[in-house]
């Protein structure tokens, strides 16, 4: 399945403790809110256990989540949620909007599931994508979830347009987030595991003013990068 997002995910417990990210993941579904199209099929590329998916749906939204792993589709079906495993089990043209959060970087040919979501998305269909940024930041984290590469602004721009779309914003996010992760690199644990404790602390006290940053910073560097396109 190398244009899925990994069968077999192995970063279930990073996972867990991402959960604990209020701001950052009050950030990333308000993003995902703001692109979204007033009525119409939303897919959650990648869902993973629906941490996303879950309150988008009680929001209104009228959302099927992708995702591979069968033991993290159990936890996305119960929460009532519509659940594929795959991209081939879609329409084509039957999606007003995609968002994938975190997911494209897992994937082998990347370019491949592009040109998937671009098949299933109506005429005037939106992609919404959120990936790790810069090579140089991979991390013992990234070898730990899987993570097949971090994207560039210009290697994520060329892979979205190679698939057809056309791009209508793309900028890096979380600026400080870059230097964070850089110390982790240079002084971090080699186990790729999670810290609870400067979790909380990051997203409690430093998230917040990278946010504000962001807006000088978007076009030269942060930790992740936003990208938003469109199918025609």
């Amino acid at each position: 399945m190398s244009t899925q997002p990994t069968e077999a995910y192995t970063g279930v417990d990073n996972l867990e403790v991402m959960q604990e990210a209020v701001n950052y993941n009050r950030y990333l579904l308000d993003t995902v809110r703001k692109q979204a199209p007033a009525r119409g099929k939303v897919l959650d590329f990648g869902a993973g256990g629906g941490q996303f998916a879950a309150p988008l749906s009680k929001h209104g939204m009228d959302i099927t989540a992708l995702e591979p792993d069968q033991f993290l589709q159990q936890r996305l079906h119960a929460q009532g949620l519509s659940v594929v495993g795959s991209t081939q089990e879609l329409a084509d043209a039957s999606i007003d909007y995609i968002y994938t959060l975190n997911v494209l970087e897992h994937i082998d040919d990347d370019e491949a599931a592009l040109r998937s979501l671009h098949a299933k998305l109506t005429a005037k269909g939106k992609l919404l994508i959120y990936v790790p940024a810069f090579p140089v930041l991979y991390t013992s984290m990234d070898a730990k979830v899987g993570h097949v590469r971090r994207y560039t602004r210009s290697t994520l721009a060329a892979r979205v347009s190679a698939a057809g779309f056309r791009i209508e914003r793309i900028g890096y996010t979380d600026s400080i987030g870059f230097f964070a992760t850089l110390a982790f690199k240079l002084i971090g644990n080699k186990d790729g595991d999670v810290s609870l404790g400067a979790l909380k602390l990051y997203d409690r006290a430093i998230f917040p003013l990278s946010r504000a940053l962001d807006l000088v910073a978007r076009r030269w560097f942060g930790k992740n990068l936003l990208l938003v396109a469109s199918k025609s």
